[in-house]
């Protein structure tokens, strides 16, 4: 009798931690379901478009119009700012370190202008080749980026760059060598909108392409997708811990970011009509750095703010002083570090949505690791 007495209460003990331990659970996932719905509406307030964004997009298909003389420098930013954006994708919401990235931007430069010159001179058909010639180049890369540290990295997109200049040079008979290519003709824009020697086309042209990819990269920076690469780039150890497929999404946004590059390099050729070996240089990558850092990464805006505030700086400075105008563009550098980026920023974040979101983690991260009893401190 005892041990049947202590057999039953020893069940009635158990169904009831197995009952409570399921209420637990059950509260839990509620609890978790809650929090992923305030979640999921917290991220969509934050990606609906804001007005001052539509008004700068306005602001800048208008500029062709204010300042008719400037046609050709508006298509070189907005190129630019594309490519800018490119980068950010890969360090900003990654944290990939890149020094080669012009190597995509290169490939899609050469690309349109063959493709325009030999095959079709439609610009979207020659966009769209441009795309996925720098993306399947991003995604033979992204093997290699996957593995080894940040300067393994940075030696390995470099190198990337440096063997598809010596391919460009050496195959002279196609690309024209250090003479460029040249003879590029290009189609009008949908059969009707002809490139003009005064650039008007070539702006429009060139917004309109940086707009269209700036938007779809908005959409994915802010999808569930874009949060999971935060989660990579602040902690990829954390992240591999807790199931997240690191490999899978950061072969996937290098593989995006290369593509985007590469139509930044498709458009610079379209609108110029010409191919050189100097969009394979490390200055361009390097100067892709440089505006990163004056306008920030992690947001998108950064790479637009940069590029604008780079290439009026390099063509003004150079102007008045050509030999020394990356003086200045290193001094502006210092006082952006340690003076008051932040502080400068401050006034777009405040109507620019992705900024907060890019580094909402950061503030929680750098918490967790100033803590001494954080369990997962060095993780």
């Amino acid at each position: 009798m005892s041990s049947n007495s202590s057999f039953n209460s020893a069940s009635v003990t158990s169904s009831n931690s197995a009952d409570s331990t399921g209420r637990d659970g059950r509260e839990g996932l509620d609890g978790l379901d809650g929090h992923g719905v305030a979640l999921r509406e917290l991220t969509r307030q934050k990606s609906r478009i804001k007005v001052p964004e539509v008004l700068f997009w306005v602001i800048a298909f208008a500029t062709p119009l204010v300042l008719p003389r400037h046609d050709m420098m508006i298509s070189e930013i907005a190129i630019t700012a594309l490519f800018a954006l490119s980068l950010d994708l890969v360090l900003g919401y990654s944290g990939i370190v890149s020094l080669g990235h012009a190597a995509f931007f290169g490939l899609g430069v050469y690309g349109a202008a063959l493709f325009a010159k030999f095959f079709i001179a439609d610009p979207l058909v020659g966009l769209l080749i441009c795309a996925l010639l720098a993306g399947a180049l991003g995604w033979i890369c992204s093997f290699t980026v996957l593995r080894g540290t940040d300067l393994t990295r940075l030696m390995v997109t470099l190198g990337v760059a440096l063997i598809l200049l010596e391919l460009a040079n050496q195959m002279d008979w196609l690309t024209g060598g250090s003479d460029g290519l040249q003879g590029v003709i290009v189609g009008p824009v949908l059969g009707r909108f002809e490139f003009d020697l005064e650039g008007r086309t070539a702006a429009w042209y060139s917004l309109s392409v940086a707009m269209v990819l700036f938007w779809f990269a908005r959409m994915l920076v802010g999808s569930p997708w874009g949060y999971t690469l935060r989660v990579i780039r602040d902690n990829r150890l954390r992240a591999m811990a807790i199931g997240v497929p690191v490999s899978k999404l950061l072969i996937s946004v290098y593989t995006l970011a290369a593509a985007i590059a590469g139509v930044a390099g498709g458009v610079l050729a379209q609108t110029t009509g010409f191919a050189s070996l100097d969009v394979f240089a490390f200055d361009r990558s390097a100067d892709l750095m440089l505006m990163l850092v004056i306008g920030g990464i992690g947001w998108l805006y950064g790479g637009v703010a940069g590029a604008i505030i780079f290439k009026i700086l390099q063509s003004e400075l150079s102007a008045v002083t050509p030999q020394y105008w990356m003086f200045w563009i290193g001094l502006l550098l210092i006082v952006l570090v340690h003076v008051g980026r932040d502080r400068i920023k401050g006034w777009f974040t405040a109507f620019m949505p992705f900024r907060a979101l890019g580094n909402s983690a950061e503030p929680n991260a750098a918490q967790s690791n100033q803590n001494p009893n954080n369990p997962s401190k060095g993780v």
